[in-house]
């Protein structure tokens, strides 16, 4: 039979302690669901002696897949190499809200990307703490949410944001140069399912015009940082990261201009795969299958 280009894909993703036979199994187990392999990565680590893997399937006469049954089978698998893993249908969009202060590119990046078909989201819902990017919000459809932060109003404001994430059962939240810093109990609440994009520069530049603290010292290198949300700031598990040469002739203006470029680019690759289940964390170190 062949398998039509439209088939339904579905995506195995798992991590286990390395021991013999766990690819055999796996692909055993969908062939014996008359299942055929189009995409597979592993990865073996030496260090932690960890063994990760995602798998992307389909059907081999094109039917739709039954996940429910697919679960259960796979499910003694599983249990006897003591598997973390999550099986998805590749196709399902996640249920996506961002979140942004003042600073358009990164929210405006993530929307176009999506209006093409480059990103797969269905984005729910946009939340900031000033007004200013409504009408970006309104261009693309989306609802968007004003809730005003302060140190008084902290609590209820992010009491505000979770009623939104519940309500609208948000899987992904993305931090599109949203300038507030989270509560270590709102971290908590969203880890594993946050991702935040970080202007990284060497040396790092903390604090307000960090472009402006770069000319000054003269860098030679900009980028940026894509990572999960933790209560440590800035700290969390990397997702990607994205470096450009720069040189003395460019001036803060400019050197911003880059910087933008960087962090729209590693906001957009660290969404995606995550949305793809292409990210698997295990403490504070992503593996990362592109």
């Amino acid at each position: 039979m062949t398998r039509p280009a439209d088939a339904q894909h579905g995506v195995l993703v798992l991590s286990c302690q390395d021991a013999p036979g766990i690819v055999h199994a796996v692909s055993g187990l969908l062939v014996q669901e008359r299942c055929t392999i189009l995409e597979s990565h592993q990865f073996d680590s030496a260090a932690s002696g960890m063994f990760y893997m995602r798998v992307e399937f389909a059907h081999v006469d094109g039917a739709p897949l039954d996940f429910a049954h697919l679960c259960q089978a796979f499910e003694e698998t599983a249990q006897r190499f003591d598997m973390s893993w999550r099986l998805a249908d590749a196709a399902e969009r996640q249920r996506v809200l961002i979140m942004v202060s003042q600073y358009a590119h990164c929210l405006n990046d993530l929307l176009f990307r999506n209006s093409i078909g480059e990103l797969n989201l269905d984005v729910v819902a946009i939340v900031s703490n000033h007004p200013d990017l409504k009408g970006i919000a309104d261009f693309y459809g989306v609802p968007f949410h004003h809730i005003p932060v302060t140190r008084e109003t902290k609590p209820e404001a992010e009491a505000a944001l979770l009623d939104i994430v519940r309500e609208e059962r948000v899987e992904l939240v993305v931090l599109a140069r949203y300038m507030q810093i989270l509560s270590d109990g709102l971290c908590r609440q969203l880890e594993g399912r946050a991702i935040n994009i970080h202007h990284s520069m060497l040396p790092s530049f903390k604090g307000a015009r960090p472009y402006h603290q770069a000319h000054a010292r003269g860098v030679k290198f900009i980028g940026a940082t894509a990572h999960y949300v933790t209560a440590d700031l800035d700290e969390g598990p990397i997702i990607e990261q994205e470096m450009l040469r720069v040189d003395h002739s460019l001036s803060p203006e400019q050197l911003a201009a880059r910087g933008r470029e960087a962090e729209t680019r590693a906001l957009s690759h660290a969404v995606r795969w995550h949305t793809e289940n292409r990210v698997v964390i295990r403490g504070n170190r992503t593996v990362v299958f592109e």
